[in-house]
């Protein structure tokens, strides 16, 4: 095995930067270069809006509550939230940057720190 950090770690080290109103969303020619640093996931449309989508498998309810507890001290931590849908044996994440209505770094970075949390 590769001592090589996988991509998803590096882009789990990385912080998330202010966005503004004003900055731009991802276009749809750069999505592939992050989604190759995430392939669990997968970008969804709701209402128009793109969003960065990934199910996350617990044996029970509960489970996936304490797994949704530490995302939101991760979210709160970094000052990004995502969407989160808690169900048995199941926590569906979706991270989009509300402000920019679409996709920012930001997302693809929180996305990697969430798989993080899940592997640990």
């Amino acid at each position: 095995m590769s001592e090589e950090p996988a991509k998803s770690e590096l882009l789990a080290a990385q912080s998330c930067q202010p966005c503004r109103r004003d900055s731009k969303p991802l276009n749809q020619k750069e999505l592939p270069a992050w989604l190759e640093k995430l392939p669990d996931w997968l970008v969804t449309h709701h209402e128009g809006v793109p969003r960065l989508q990934r199910e996350f498998p617990f044996e029970d309810f509960t489970q996936g509550v304490a797994f949704a507890d530490q995302l939101a001290a991760l979210a709160d931590e970094n000052d990004h939230h995502p969407e989160l849908l808690i169900s048995w044996g199941c926590v569906s994440v979706r991270w989009w940057t509300h402000s920019i209505n679409g996709l920012h770094a930001n997302d693809f970075i929180m996305a990697a720190k969430t798989d993080l949390l899940f592997a640990s």
